[in-house]
């Protein structure tokens, strides 16, 4: 398994005197595929974002042994994290293949970028398989369907050797096909990596989370199996009079994700 664990104590994050993030402990091992979910402005991406550097923050975050709270962005990417947005990020004028290639020549020299590449770098192909992208290698990423972007920036994760994998809302938009194929690419994602997903599409989460925290109001409320999960009073209280999609178990589908 080449995935490693993140340990989150006691994470604070204030913006202007307000609390977003208020004491959050997280022990999310090697290997696991971690989703996150919970009401609007409930923490979920101010987490992430105190994990990446985005925001200042307080507390411990360990990543690999590694005390990783407070270094820089760059240097956090360093240790082996990394991140997509509700938006992909995507060189949409340059192909798959081409958007990948400057992916995996990020920890390369400026002289290594210069020279011609001879045939297709092996984790690039990796890449490709895995996300199921191979036979649209040379299409230009503007012209992938919604879903296909979402799945060339999680390959653009794969050839830098990301090692957990930090997903914003990776299903927002997509059509039912889509979000199966997206499931099914996490867990070969996550047969050697660690994967935390934030989401809102509780029908996404039932189906593929290996194991699930709930926040709730900056601070985590309950984690556990899924099963766990939905049987927890504490979050049937918290969903309680919101609109529930049809047929589910315990929790609703929460509208909209915290700015």
């Amino acid at each position: 398994m080449n995935g490693e664990g993140l340990t989150v104590r006691d994470l604070r994050v204030t913006f202007d005197g307000f609390t977003a993030v208020d004491g959050v402990d997280l022990d999310i091992r090697p290997g696991d595929l971690r989703f996150l979910i919970g009401p609007n402005g409930a923490g979920k991406t101010t987490v992430v974002d105190a994990v990446t550097g985005l925001v200042k923050a307080t507390g411990s975050v360990r990543f690999g042994g590694e005390e990783i709270l407070g270094r820089p962005v760059h240097r956090i990417a360093r240790t082996g994290i990394g991140r997509t947005f509700q938006t992909a990020t995507v060189f949409e004028e340059l192909t798959v293949l081409q958007n990948l290639d400057i992916a995996a020549g990020a920890g390369r020299s400026p002289l290594t970028m210069l020279r011609r590449r001879k045939g297709v770098p092996e984790q690039v192909s990796r890449a490709l398989e895995t996300t199921g992208l191979t036979r649209l290698r040379d299409r230009p990423a503007g012209a992938l369907a919604h879903g296909q972007k979402q799945w060339l920036e999680i390959g653009m994760l794969l050839v830098q050797d990301v090692r957990l994998l930090l997903l914003d809302e990776p299903v927002a938009g997509m059509s039912h096909d889509e979000r199966e194929a997206t499931g099914e690419l996490l867990r070969r994602v996550g047969e050697d990596r660690t994967v935390v997903v934030i989401e809102h599409d509780m029908d996404f989460m039932r189906r593929f989370a290996r194991s699930v925290t709930v926040l709730h109001a900056g601070r985590v409320l309950t984690q556990g199996t899924v099963a766990e999960v939905q049987a927890d009073a504490r979050v049937q209280e918290v969903y309680l009079g919101r609109a529930t999609e049809p047929g589910a178990a315990a929790v609703p589908v929460p509208v909209a994700e915290e700015a």
